[in-house]
């Protein structure tokens, strides 16, 4: 990131887009690229971290080679000078997607008892709840705020967060991936008849749902009425690819969870522009169906997985049988169910919730331009509202692309650890409702979910693993009222952070992994089920080789593109030796000594 794009990303209630109007200040600049602000906001520095006002609660954190090519330059729309994006619509609390209740039916432990399954269950059923006191879980939540001073220049980016090894991308996936394995789609008088998720819920299956619904006869509305075999796909004001939306701007897919941003949302686009593609060369909506799930599962169990829990343990847990089905080691998920197997608690409160340390506060969706996941809702990551043409995706910047050399400006996840931004100790209210007695920090409500649901301790589950548990005080706990014990959510985390933080320890890897692999091996239209084997055409097959097969590329902004609208602009930089006397150059390290 340049150091002009990122002192303008300073100020979060700035328009941030490149070429949206703004009045005499904030205009791109064509010989550099990079985006002018006023000096009264360049003072004001706010860290990657500092502007991230809300993460879902739900977000995981959780998101080849073949021939080499150039990037591809399709054909594109021109793009007319844009009016300033419509802000997002803000949604309450108790409607948008992620607010940060508990799901049907997770509550499961405590209201019909920890050996009891339905839509969730408990993995480690003979562990007792762990229940420390209040107090504890506040002061606790206290410690896991992130209060590093603001940065001035948050172009500076070596401030010890970043994952070298994981682009910020899979965080995405990630989140498309839990979007997909908790989609209730049961009924609503149904849900109410069954509170507790005992009998009627879906299965937490890697089928789309979200891309698919119930199917072309009962959401027809998700499908191309021109062609029932094709997916519907929209478009926004200046003709780019976009999610079909109705007039209000309203998404019209099957889980409105995958709109909630402008990254998930593009992601999701992807999945639809695949089964397109699937379908234009000839195949029928079930085979185009299936073969999209299936390089949907492809990537979760060889290119997300291995990311998060180690590459090792997801090849020592699958067993592969040459030319047929593939096996998966499961030494602690038994679901009572296999047809219907639950989800377990100690997944989806505790482990899956990794991804909360791993959110960035800002990304460059390309060359550039660089967006607040949080700041004024016209001009930041929100969504809700159709995708503003200058926050498209260059999906170089979130995942290695085949044939594209990596930007120097890409954006990567934050590490796994157990500080959260401060920001996220007081949650918007598009994310908690703020009435008296509400508990606004993220970490906090996680800690008090884990305990209410009746999460067992972190070193009881490592014991119960084999896995010889981490005392208290190398994690940081020294108050007594823990009594050798701490919260699952905040252990894995810490297991995390002690080993590096680039992946998941043994305790959250082998739970996520577990879970993931062997909720795959039960699906019996899973590829790992396949009869004689399925692998794509090509491999190794990863995010970047989908976005590919997709043509999402082809959605890419072009450099030309951008040096068109910049060419509109009459505030250029000029080179050095031709600033108007008096006036210095931009400094290009603000702040810096």
């Amino acid at each position: 990131m340049n150091g002009a794009s990122a002192r303008y990303f300073q100020d979060p209630h700035r328009c941030l887009f490149a070429h949206a109007p703004t009045g005499g200040e904030g205009h791109p600049m064509k010989t550099t690229k990079r985006i002018r602000v006023p000096e009264e906001t360049a003072a004001e520095g706010v860290s990657r971290r500092g502007v991230l006002t809300g993460v879902m609660a739900g977000l995981a954190a959780l998101p080849v080679t073949g021939q080499a090519h150039a990037a591809p330059k399709a054909p594109t729309p021109k793009v007319p000078a844009p009016t300033a994006p419509a802000a997002a619509r803000v949604l309450s609390a108790t409607r948008s997607g992620h607010g940060t209740g508990a799901p049907r039916g997770s509550d499961i432990a405590v209201t019909a008892g920890r050996t009891k399954e339905g839509r969730f269950g408990v993995m480690f059923k003979k562990l007792p709840a762990f229940a420390p006191s209040d107090d504890l879980l506040a002061d606790l939540a206290q410690q896991m705020v992130d209060r590093t001073p603001p940065l001035a220049d948050v172009s500076l980016s070596n401030d010890g967060f970043d994952n070298p090894d994981i682009p910020a991308g899979y965080a995405y996936l990630g989140q498309f991936i839990d979007h997909d394995m908790t989609l209730d789609k049961t009924p609503m008088p149904q849900q109410d008849l069954d509170p507790k998720g005992l009998t009627n819920f879906d299965t937490p299956f890697f089928e789309l749902g979200s891309v698919y619904g119930r199917g072309p006869a009962a959401d027809p509305q998700l499908y191309d009425p021109a062609d029932r075999r094709r997916m519907r796909i929209g478009r926004n004001h200046d003709g780019f690819p976009d999610l079909p939306r109705n007039a209000d701007g309203t998404a019209i897919i099957g889980d409105q969870r995958n709109d909630e941003n402008l990254i998930v949302a593009q992601f999701h686009l992807t999945f639809l522009q695949l089964h397109n593609r699937f379908v234009d060369e000839g195949m029928t909506f079930q085979q185009a169906q299936q073969m999209t799930r299936w390089h949907f599962q492809w990537l979760i169990v060889h290119d997300f997985l291995p990311r998060m829990v180690g590459r090792g343990l997801v090849a020592g847990m699958l067993k592969p049988r040459r030319g047929g089905p593939t096996g998966v080691d499961c030494k602690f998920y038994k679901p009572g169910n296999p047809t219907r197997p639950m989800m377990p608690i100690e997944y989806s409160v505790a482990a899956y919730r990794f991804g909360h340390s791993m959110i960035r506060a800002e990304y460059e969706m390309h060359d550039a331009v660089t967006i607040p996941f949080f700041g004024h809702p016209a001009n930041d990551l929100r969504g809700s509202r159709p995708l503003p043409t200058i926050a498209r995706a260059d999906w170089n910047y979130f995942f290695d692309v085949p044939g594209m050399s990596e930007p120097d400006d890409r954006n990567m996840t934050r590490l796994i650890d157990t500080k959260l931004a401060l920001p996220l100790n007081e949650l918007p209210p598009t994310v908690v409702q703020h009435v008296d007695g509400a508990i606004l920090s993220l970490a906090h409500r996680n800690l008090v979910r884990g305990k209410r649901l009746g999460l067992p301790a972190g070193q009881d589950v490592a014991k119960a693993m084999g896995v010889a548990p981490i005392p208290n005080d190398r994690l940081g706990l020294t108050d007594p009222g823990w009594k050798g014990r701490a919260p699952l959510w905040y252990y894995i985390l810490k297991e995390a952070e002690l080993l590096g933080g680039r992946t998941l320890g043994p305790v959250g890897g082998r739970i996520i992994a577990e879970v993931v692999l062997g909720i795959l091996s039960l699906d019996r239209s899973s590829f790992l089920n396949a009869p004689t084997g399925w692998a794509p055409a090509r491999t190794p097959f990863e995010c970047g080789d989908f976005l590919e097969m997709a043509g999402a590329l082809e959605n890419m902004p072009a450099g030309s593109e951008a040096e068109d609208l910049e060419a509109e602009d009459p505030e250029v930089e000029l080179p050095e030796e031709e600033h108007p006397e008096g006036e210095p150059p931009e400094d290009e390290h603000p702040g810096s000594a």
